[in-house]
């Protein structure tokens, strides 16, 4: 049996996931999309993890699809059937109901780059690199980038970075958006942990409503919004959450849940 390729932990409602392979940058293979699927379904149901961090062993997080694999002159329908396997990864990133937060550092390329993008927020050291490498190999983006990368930059602008398959550098990646919050590498881990214990306090239905809702913003016309969030605030207003948030108001005492401000930086001004 193989060794695992992903690592997890769990400490106070924070689960952390390592994809394990740094003598390859952590480049993915069946095995750890495997792996990822398994822990993440496993997350989900786990009502005592509040949050989740994903990020990579060693100095990098994800090179993408491990090139010494790869080869032409492959069955097409064989490609294709892992495809739609690695696929199954990706849509249970999407309908995560937890915050899901990417922590990066060095390379995030190709499918490690999708990977990122796939998160509810990238926090990055200011080391990271992203590339949609693709087109250095004849191949076009997948696991959803020509779906989240759009919708984060502008298409003209991902149409650039998808054909040019040049390097971002981390302070670009934040000016596009692509990252939150770019911070030293000494400190940048410990911030996207903070940040995912701070969203760990907030109402699991209304994350879980609003994360469903924002997914389908882009393709949804106002009547549609305005249904999906009448439904979603008839649920979170009957929680027991609300009715513990609205007496520590009323009490005047600190939130349930309250955004821990950055520290000022020379990376995020």
């Amino acid at each position: 049996m193989n060794p695992s390729t992903v690592e997890l932990s769990i400490e106070d409602g924070l689960a952390t996931l390592v994809m394990a392979r740094p003598e390859r940058k952590n480049a993915l293979t069946p095995q750890m999309f495997a792996e990822l699927l398994d822990a993440l379904n496993t997350l989900r149901r786990d009502s005592e993890v509040r949050a989740v961090l994903l990020t990579g062993a060693g100095s990098d997080f994800c090179s993408g699809g491990d090139v010494g694999n790869m080869g032409g002159g492959v069955e097409a329908s064989a490609v294709r059937a892992r495809m739609e396997e690695n696929n199954r990864m990706v849509l249970a990133m999407a309908d995560f109901t937890k915050p899901l937060i990417a922590a990066v550092d060095g390379v995030a390329f190709g499918a490690g780059f999708s990977l990122a993008l796939a998160a509810d927020f990238v926090i990055a050291s200011d080391r990271a690199r992203f590339c949609m490498a693709f087109a250095r190999l004849g191949l076009g983006p997948d696991l959803g980038a020509s779906y989240t990368l759009p919708r984060i930059v502008g298409l003209q602008k991902a149409k650039e970075i998808i054909y040019s398959a040049r390097e971002v550098s981390a302070q670009e990646a934040l000016a596009l958006g692509i990252a939150l919050e770019v911070l030293p590498a000494a400190t940048f881990r410990a911030r996207a942990e903070e940040l995912a214990r701070s969203m760990a306090n907030m109402s699991p239905s209304g994350f879980s409503m609003s994360k469903r809702l924002l997914a389908r913003s882009l393709e949804s016309d106002l009547a549609s919004m305005l249904d999906g969030e009448a439904s979603a605030q008839a649920v979170a207003m009957s929680s027991t959450y609300l009715a513990t948030a609205a007496a520590r108001f009323a009490r005047k005492e600190p939130p349930l849940f309250q955004w821990p401000q950055a520290k000022p930086t020379a990376n995020n001004n």
